[in-house]
């Protein structure tokens, strides 16, 4: 699976790659290379000649026992983490395809066969179901049987089955998914198994060496290391709520639910995708840090859901212009463009034009970095909000809500760029009277493709590329498969008029 054209992917579906013009390649530098040459040679006898090739006598200074203690410490790790780290594959059976051509008589006719042939008869005849398989990795997080993994990859599974490093195989149970962070939790009937202890990921520095186990096409439990090459990473396009940590450790299709672990053997993050051109390894990859994978992994065990906080407010990035037009000396911050009605943020008296700059404790860089820390925040917590309001700054002290259910897409904080065509809409569930369906446009941000296209506040969506929207999860459903550059069909109701509006790709 490709996200934003060709350069993520999702780390599904192996590809094989052949290794046997690198083997070619070894073996006739092997031949031909010189890769030392003594600077005067002599006619010498068989042994001497023989002796120019014989390998010194190596010794290791002492200076290079810090080294061989750090590659033992290596494989201590290796050796901690391996076992918790799980294969896991999944059988999705899909429907078959219908005949484009309904069954009529006439096609049986023997005059009309002898102008269509019999293959025509048999294309008509429907497809038997098909069974397709996915592969990817899993983290034992708890003895027993609780896994980690991603959302992509179990989402869709009809049967997922989990292979642990000794080859024992188990049925698992999935527990839960969260596709706006791209986590699941499965759970296999066992106890007393080998498991990784959640570390802390707010604390990880670019170039802290990390060690990445997963399961690269189907190759169980590699090991590869490398650094934390960033933090925070956003804008990313595979999740709505991004706060990636970027490595550089070989991570490749199959590694997706993986382990990123720390030199204490700590999991510090799930890894999730690469950037490639290749498909393979190309040196990026990208992990969800074990702070917000462990919240995740907590609500969905407990609820089979995830319970977001839920400030109320829309927000947006600030511009140099926009940070000179609201006296902030830097564009570091999220802009309020709104403060919902009844929500936290309207009884702690914020307003619009506010700048939040800091958030428990933690700074808020932009409106992505707040809208996660606020989705991870526990409701009914007492939180101080540090904002600039007219050029002076101010505290708020507010109690984070719940995020409410009938509230999607990026309604649930505000509004943090466009994903795909529809991002600029905050939408809720139609009141189920009189056999009413679809989703009300609560909020339609300004200038987003949304807008440009003709979508208005009170619109009623009724269809996504001709499939029905009932309600809210059918939106969260529809717009999650949507790509950055896709156009889009809606079908909507204006008043007492229906109409559709094409949105064009980015």
């Amino acid at each position: 699976m490709q996200v934003r054209g060709s350069w993520i992917t999702v780390l599904k579906n192996p590809v094989v790659m052949g290794i046997g013009s690198f083997v070619c390649v070894c073996l006739a530098l092997g031949a031909s290379a010189t890769f030392f040459q003594p600077s005067t040679v002599t006619r010498a006898s068989e042994e001497q000649a023989t002796s120019l090739v014989q390998p010194a006598a190596f010794s290791l200074p002492a200076t290079n026992e810090d080294l061989l203690g750090f590659n033992r410490h290596l494989i201590a790790i290796a050796k901690k983490v391996k076992p918790a780290v799980v294969n896991i594959s999944i059988v999705k059976t899909t429907a078959p395809r219908r005949s484009p051509f309904p069954h009529n008589p006439f096609f049986d006719d023997p005059f009309f066969r002898k102008f269509f042939g019999e293959r025509f008869r048999e294309e008509r005849r429907q497809e038997p179901r098909r069974r397709q398989q996915g592969m990817g990795s899993g983290v034992i997080v708890n003895p027993d049987g609780y896994i980690v993994t991603n959302s992509h990859v179990v989402a869709e599974g009809d049967e997922i089955q989990v292979v642990l490093g000794d080859q024992q195989k188990f049925e698992a149970k999935l527990i839960g998914t969260d596709p706006k962070t791209d986590l699941a939790i499965v759970k296999i009937e066992a106890s007393g198994l080998p498991f990784l202890s959640w570390g802390d990921s707010s604390t990880l520095e670019v170039g802290e060496m990390v060690v990445a186990v997963g399961n690269p096409f189907g190759l169980n439990q590699t090991v590869t290391m490398g650094i934390i090459s960033a933090v925070g990473r956003t804008g990313v396009g595979l999740a709505d709520y991004e706060d990636f940590i970027q490595t550089d450790a070989a991570i490749n299709p199959g590694n997706s639910g993986g382990a990123l672990v720390n030199l204490q053997g700590e999991l510090i993050g799930i890894n999730t995708a690469i950037f490639t051109r290749s498909g393979g390894y190309m040196g990026i990859g990208f992990a969800i840090p074990s702070n917000m994978a462990k919240g995740v992994a907590r609500s969905l065990k407990s609820h089979g859901k995830v319970v977001r906080g839920w400030l109320g407010v829309s927000i947006q990035d600030l511009t140099p212009d926009l940070a000179k037009q609201f006296e902030a000396t830097d564009t570091k911050g999220a802009l309020v463009t709104d403060v919902l009605e009844d929500s936290p943020a309207e009884d702690a008296l914020f307003r619009r034009g506010d700048i939040i700059r800091e958030y428990d404790g933690r700074i808020v860089e932009n409106s992505t970095k707040l809208r996660t820390y606020v989705a991870e925040t526990s409701p009914e917590t007492k939180v101080s909000v540090g904002i600039l309001r007219e050029g002076k700054q101010r505290r708020l002290d507010v109690v984070i809500g719940q995020m409410p259910k009938d509230l999607a897409g990026l309604g649930e904080v505000g509004t943090v760029g466009e994903r795909h065509a529809l991002s600029g809409l905050t939408v809720e569930s139609v009141e189920q009277s009189a056999g009413d369906t679809g989703v009300l446009v609560m909020k339609v941000q300004p200038d987003s493709r949304a807008e440009r296209a003709g979508i208005r506040k009170d619109d009623v969506i009724l269809e996504i590329n001709r499939m029905t929207i009932k309600d809210v999860d059918d939106f969260d459903r529809v717009t999650s498969r949507l790509g950055e550059d896709d156009s889009v069909l809606v079908l909507l109701r204006r008043g007492r008029s229906t109409l559709f509006l094409s949105l064009g790709g980015r």
